[in-house]
């Protein structure tokens, strides 16, 4: 771990249609310990080689992102059965009480059933990044460091 770096990076996510879905400009830059498995393994392996003040585009296959989509992971369920009373279909809720429970998305609803997908809503996806590294340093430089380094070096 004496390579280890604490990685502060901005980031612009589009869809392979160019549409916007996520940045951080604007924003706080995002902050991870490199190799930590913080961020998705292809956006992670990118960063790895860059330096301070570097930008990339970056595209990030289905495998190193969010997994391809699992048909298996789209049921449907008695509508008795879902903790929500409103719902209509694009709407997401989590399964349960824990932050570690899935989050599901609404696909259809009837009086009797819910579609539910709980696949990432970007598994299957490939990811196009605009990454810029803002910063790279030994983590003991950054009051988060102890925690990430302890994060990192946890058993999964």
């Amino acid at each position: 771990m004496a390579d280890v770096r604490l990685l502060t990076f901005h980031y612009t996510l589009r869809n392979a249609g160019g549409a916007v879905l996520d940045t951080s400009r604007g924003g706080t830059p995002l902050e991870c310990v490199e190799g930590g498995g913080q961020i998705i393994e292809g956006l992670e392996e990118a960063l790895r080689g860059m330096q301070a003040g570097e930008v990339r585009q970056v595209a990030v296959p289905p495998e190193r992102g969010y997994g391809r989509r699992e048909e298996g992971l789209v049921q449907k369920v008695p509508r008795s059965a879902v903790p929500v009373d409103a719902l209509q279909a694009g709407d997401q809720f989590r399964t349960g009480p824990d932050a570690a429970d899935p989050v599901v998305t609404v696909l259809a609803v009837d009086a009797q059933e819910v579609l539910l997908d709980a696949n990432h809503p970007l598994a299957g996806q490939t990811l196009h990044f605009e990454v810029e590294l803002v910063s790279a340093r030994r983590p003991n430089n950054s009051p988060n460091a102890g925690a990430a380094l302890a994060a990192d070096r946890a058993p999964p």
